[in-house]
């Protein structure tokens, strides 16, 4: 059974779970939880972790060096258990290390660790992705955090999502879970997008370049929540259709295109490590207005 780590400061609490080494729950001193709380009735991910491949791939196949391998939407790191490596009373450490089983899908040998740390009114995510292989390993990784909307307490208040850059990054969409290639106008205007549902009926509003290395997501006259992004040049923002959620995921690689084919190396800014080397991506989110 996957087991629970809690860390704790005199402004936040956070739980971690073994499985997927993913965060649980983001709540304030005052009770006030931020994250998505699971419910099945809408989707039961809170933040998982994407690895090897970010979004689908054609008929859930990966082709690496022409070979095939099965491989399901966001990669298998989000269904497996982690090992609980580190610890301490404000920070955490995660790992997966390939195996026998994690080799049948992705013939990688490699470790893939999770740290989890506070700081005051910040959280920071790292994960830390290291090629134990002999050769060049491709991968693609991203966040996927899901964020309450509304925030608690601002109910029937308009949500809002500012770019720290203000610019206005080219729009992807999908289509049967894959990358459309024709890019559409972007839906910021100077940085300033007003959540509405009606974003997400045609799935995730996807952002391959442009939109910069932090974002803040507020309530109007309410608490907000500011990220920074670290090595992790995409964004995408999703809801599932009707649930009080969004997701807000920084990435490093999409979903395969339409019409590129299945080859892992081929799909949209995906990294390829040299044996014996290590990369970091990471995200820190902190909550303002919490009073």
């Amino acid at each position: 059974m996957p087991s629970l780590t809690r860390l704790e400061n005199e402004q936040l609490t956070i739980e971690i779970s073994s499985l997927g080494a993913e965060l649980q729950s983001l709540a304030t001193k005052d009770g006030r939880c931020f994250l998505w709380n699971g419910d099945a009735a809408f989707w039961n991910g809170r933040s998982p972790i994407l690895f090897p491949i970010v979004g689908k791939a054609p008929d859930d196949t990966v082709l690496i060096d022409g070979k095939p391998y099965p491989m399901a939407q966001h990669g298998l790191a989000r269904r497996r258990e982690f090992a609980l490596t580190a610890a301490s009373a404000q920070s955490c450490c995660f790992t997966l290390t390939s195996n026998d089983e994690t080799k049948s899908v992705y013939p990688f040998d490699f470790s893939l660790s999770l740290t989890y740390q506070l700081a005051q009114n910040t959280l920071s995510v790292t994960a830390r992705v290291t090629n134990t292989s002999d050769d060049a390993m491709p991968y693609g990784i991203g966040f996927h955090p899901a964020f309450l909307w509304p925030f608690p307490g601002a109910e029937g208040k308009a949500h809002h999502i500012m770019l720290d850059n203000g610019a206005e990054p080219e729009l992807l969409r999908l289509s049967g879970g894959l990358l459309d290639q024709a890019t559409q106008p972007s839906p910021f205007r100077a940085g300033h997008l007003t959540l509405d549902a009606s974003q997400y009926v045609e799935d995730a509003m996807i952002f391959p370049q442009g939109a910069g290395t932090g974002l803040t997501y507020e309530a109007e006259g309410g608490p907000s929540l500011h990220f920074t992004f670290e090595n992790l040049p995409n964004l995408a923002l999703w809801q599932k259709p009707g649930a009080p959620f969004i997701c807000i995921e920084p990435w490093h690689g999409m979903a395969a295109q339409h019409g590129k084919g299945s080859e892992l190396k081929d799909r949209p800014y995906t990294a390829l490590l040299p044996a014996g080397k290590m990369a970091d991506y990471g995200f820190s989110v902190t909550v303002k207005n919490q009073k």
